[in-house]
Formats: structure tokens, sequence, C-alpha cells
């Protein structure tokens, strides 16, 4: 971190309080850190990316939660310049990899060769590290590799580490996986089967800017004036930021009503919402129960709240469901898309009664 900005994160230097509430007042404090944190992030990032607040809000919760996102979006939407951006606000190793259909595991974690000693001439393996050990890594158009290839980084995604010759090899910590995928010009690509897919945290959609925004993208392309991005967080500050998130308490109805959401996807389960009966092949699994619980408590914790409630996982719940449901032939005859059923879920899965139950 910075000098001029080290003193903008300090969650473990809180004020002295009297005994009785110096845990509550502490806990305040390092969650205003955070929030203050993110809020840097933000202003670094809206120096080079023009709008994408809720994409830039998503990528800040997976990396605060320890988790991976997948970002989905036509090509020209700066899907690569806004994770690559990030990264230069954050003092952590930074790699990108290029998928293309030629890319080999080896080519990803790295592989033994032959050394031999200049002096002894004596020879041993060595092994080189591969793109994959950094505390970022961008994994750039995903869809476009052979599940091989994919397969062995989402191994490493889940499992933190890689084995290479009988030799497991931890990954740096913290470590996160941001990869991009085009949905255009499906033909000879590689996707995500769903059990992949579910090792994703967020599915985040990127969008096209609106009128304003993409003016000022046009101005900014036009103007030869580069903006210096400062560094924010550090790798041991992030590190703090996981163990704050998991402190914040979620209570009981909360986690009612992100169950609920959860087994109401499941056409065939009881339980189950007459949106996805009509429009669902299959629902999200444990997992994302899980997922929208974690995920709601980040939300709260970067508007520097130090409770959970209903809307929060209301707010995180499409880009936590959109890629661990599937529609049916009539969804997609109807043009009902995923984000269509969550809404319609959200809307027909009363909050208050859960509270109340």
């Amino acid at each position: 971190m910075s000098p001029e900005k080290e003193s903008e994160f300090q969650p473990d230097k809180a004020p002295e309080h009297d005994a009785a509430s110096s845990e509550e007042f502490s806990s305040a404090d390092a969650v205003a850190s955070v929030q203050q944190a993110c809020d840097l992030i933000r202003a670094e990032i809206a120096k080079v990316i023009v709008g994408q607040q809720d994409v830039v809000e998503q990528i800040l919760i997976a990396i605060i939660t320890r988790s991976h996102a997948l970002l989905v979006g036509v090509p020209g939407l700066a899907k690569t310049l806004l994770i690559s951006t990030l990264a230069k606000t954050l003092q952590m190793s930074f790699k990108r990899i290029q998928f293309t259909p030629d890319l080999m595991p080896s080519d990803i974690t790295g592989t033994e060769i032959m050394h031999q000693d200049p002096v002894s001439g004596e020879r041993t393996f060595r092994f080189l590290e591969g793109p994959i050990f950094a505390n970022i890594v961008l994994a750039d158009e995903i869809n476009r590799t052979p599940p091989k290839t994919q397969a062995a980084l989402l191994e490493a995604m889940q499992e933190r580490s890689v084995t290479i010759g009988g030799d497991t090899r931890q990954l740096p910590n913290p470590f996160f996986v941001l990869a991009t995928q085009n949905p255009l010009e499906q033909e000879g690509t590689y996707p995500l089967p769903e059990a992949q897919l579910d090792r994703f945290l967020f599915l985040i959609s990127v969008g096209y800017p609106d009128e304003v925004d993409e003016f000022e993208i046009m101005n900014r392309a036009l103007s030869d004036k580069g903006e210096k991005l400062g560094h924010v967080l550090d790798v041991e500050n992030v590190i703090r930021a996981q163990e704050i998130v998991r402190k914040i308490p979620v209570p009981d109805h909360v986690i009612r009503y992100a169950g609920t959401l959860a087994r109401s996807t499941r056409p065939k389960e009881p339980g189950a919402a007459e949106v996805a009966k009509q429009w669902l092949s299959f629902g999200a699994g444990p997992r994302a129960s899980l997922s929208l619980v974690t995920a709601a408590r980040a939300h709260a914790l970067i508007r520097g709240r130090t409770y959970v409630d209903c809307e929060d996982v209301v707010a995180v719940a499409p880009a936590i469901l959109r890629h661990r449901i599937a529609t049916n032939f009539a969804a997609r005859g109807e043009g009902v898309t995923a984000d269509d059923v969550v809404a319609q879920l959200l809307e027909a899965i009363p909050q208050n009664e859960i509270a109340a139950g």
C-alpha cells in the first residue's frame, strides 16, 4: 500500500473504548475501514473505466469472500481492461492467460524441466511456475480452450493448489480467478459445463453503456491524458477484509430467506415456485444457498453495515443464480431467460413472511 493511503485501511487499530462496548465499536471501525477501502478502489477504477458500477461491486464482493467470478459480455465492453485496472489498484501479483484452442494444462500450471548445473554437470528437474501462480489470474475467453485445460484451471480454483510430478504446490494466498467469456461466436468454442460454472460465485453480466457513459468513453479515448492509478490495498489488507466479512453475523430469517430462494428454483422438489415448475429444467444446489448468504455478508460490508438483511440477498441473487439454473425448452421458445426467472422468483417470495416466521 502506498504511504499516502496507508492510514485509510487499518482495521486492527481501533480507538480505545470502555470494556463493555469495545468489541462492538471495534467491529464497526473495521467494517468502516473496509467500506472506505472499497470506495477508494471504485474511485481509482473510475479513472479508467466509465460506468459499470454494479460490475465493479460484484468483483469486489468476490474478492472479499475469497471467491472467483466469471464476466460475460459481448466484445468491446472493457471486461479485460476492467480486471487489469483492478489489479493495478491492488498491490498483488497479477497474470493474464489468453485462452486458445491449443493451450495445454502445463501452459497454465507450469512444468518440470531438466536443468544441468554448469559447474558440476549434475542434472536435476526444476519446476517452472505457470501463470496461475499469482494472486489475481485473468482467464481471458475461458470458453476458447479445450475441456482438459479448463479442468486444470477449475481444479486449481477449487483446491488452491496444483500437483505436478507427484508434488503438490500451494498457490499464493489470496488467490482469485476472474474469467471472461464472449457469448457470441459459440461455434468452435468449449462452453463450461454446469458443474464447472458452479465453481464461480458470480456470473457477472456486462452490459452496454448508456448514452452518457458512451459519450464519455469516446471523449476519453480521443484525449491524450493518461490517469495514474494509486495502490489501495495489499495482500495483508485483503486477507484482513476476508476475515472481517466472516465475522459479520447473519440473522436466522436472512438464512431462511436465502435457503427458501434457492429451494424455490428446483422444479421437481417440494417448495418449488410455480415459475420454476413452468420455466426451469433444473434448479440451484446447496452451494447456491451458501453463496447467497456469503455474498450478502460482503454486500452489507462494503456498504459499511455490521448487519445483513434480506435486501442484501436480493441484491446478489441474480449474479449467483443465473448460471446455476437452466431454462427448459418452453422458456427458450418464449424467450424467457434465467434472469427473467430470478426476477419473478424475487417477486414471488415474500421477505416479510419469512422474517416473521
